[in-house]
């Protein structure tokens, strides 16, 4: 019996541990999402309430008068709980646009694998009776088509919704009554609501009273519900930090992002002095966390189709942005006031 013949000495080379971070699944708090999602349909129906008294009064939506409801009537509300109906139409509407700004974004976490909570809403005493909601991303994203996809899913999820919305809510809006003071808070409209109004008028029958200007149509508290929505998907889609619109550069162009970031903090300095202070609270924000990105594959690029997405993102930014939400808010406008208090004062 001959011995086995030995095969050719040959070199393997021994690949390199690769670090895979796999994500634990944590248990979603339902408990949690449920408490916070009742009371923020709490918060949103008791202003919504209040919204749809004064609609139907002919008072100002927003107004601080003594003779006016509280900007958050809790007490008015309690002391007749069927009140509550009242703030059906402006609450229902509102959550359900938040509600589809967030599941496009959970959905698509989903798709992707991506480990993600589900929305925590945020109930407040304010003048929308909420803070808005979010979700938390709790694993890695693995491509940047899907932080694209994620990224952007959620806006037009809300703003189609949103946009849905104020066709109704035109409908449902009247001419300003002759008599009606001029409410001490009002809003500034974005583009989408000129452009939405003037097609109505391909629908709805010559004279009828929606049809008149803006500015003299007492908007239906669904409205008040769409222009938050709008509102939001404006300040999502700032293209910086880790908003939508910053995953959305970061996704098609990661090397630019942190400039893209900075640009965006520098124009947002002015609007906040000459037409809205509010802005300048999202450029701290967005310098606080604007230069941080979580880091995401370079490869595969994002293809042609998602930046043809990526303009009508740009689109729906230019369509829903109110540079001027409050007038006279600016910071200009407010050392006006103090100095014209200061000096009453003398």
């Amino acid at each position: 019996m001959s011995d086995p013949i030995s095969p050719p000495t040959a070199t393997y080379e021994i690949p390199q541990p690769v670090e895979m971070y796999v994500a634990p699944r944590h248990r979603q708090r339902y408990w949690l999402h449920a408490l916070l999602l009742l009371a923020t349909i709490f918060t949103t129906l008791v202003v919504g309430a209040r919204m749809q008294e004064n609609f139907i009064s002919n008072r100002p939506a927003f107004s601080t008068d003594d003779d006016a409801l509280p900007l958050f009537p809790l007490t008015w509300t309690l002391q007749e709980p069927s009140r509550l109906l009242l703030g059906v139409p402006f609450a229902g509407t509102l959550m359900l646009i938040l509600l589809a700004h967030e599941m496009g974004h959970y959905l698509y976490c989903v798709r992707y694998g991506v480990y993600a909570t589900l929305p925590f809403f945020i109930p407040a005493p304010t003048l929308i009776g909420t803070l808005g909601a979010f979700i938390r991303i709790k694993s890695p994203i693995r491509s940047r088509a899907a932080l694209f996809d994620i990224g952007i899913a959620g806006p037009i999820a809300g703003f189609v919704v949103a946009v849905v919305t104020l066709v109704f809510a035109i409908s449902l809006s009247k001419p300003l009554p002759l008599s009606m003071p001029t409410g001490d808070i009002t809003l500034g409209y974005p583009l989408i609501f000129q452009l939405v109004h003037r097609a109505m008028g391909i629908f709805l029958p010559a004279g009828s009273p929606q049809l008149q200007p803006l500015s003299e149509l007492y908007l239906h508290p669904t409205a008040v519900a769409a222009w938050v929505g709008m509102i939001a998907t404006a300040l999502n889609l700032l293209p910086g930090g880790q908003l939508d619109g910053g995953h959305i550069i970061f996704s098609l162009a990661p090397r630019a992002h942190k400039t893209v970031s900075r640009l965006t903090i520098f124009a947002l300095l002015p609007m906040g002095i000459l037409l809205w202070a509010g802005w300048l609270v999202w450029a701290a924000l967005l310098g606080i966390s604007g230069m941080r990105h979580p880091q995401v594959a370079m490869w595969p690029e994002p293809g042609a189709g998602r930046k043809v997405l990526a303009i009508i993102a740009l689109a729906m930014l230019i369509l829903t942005i109110t540079p001027v939400p409050f007038p006279g808010g600016s910071v200009m406008d407010i050392v006006w006031q103090v100095r014209s208090v200061y000096h009453g004062g003398q």
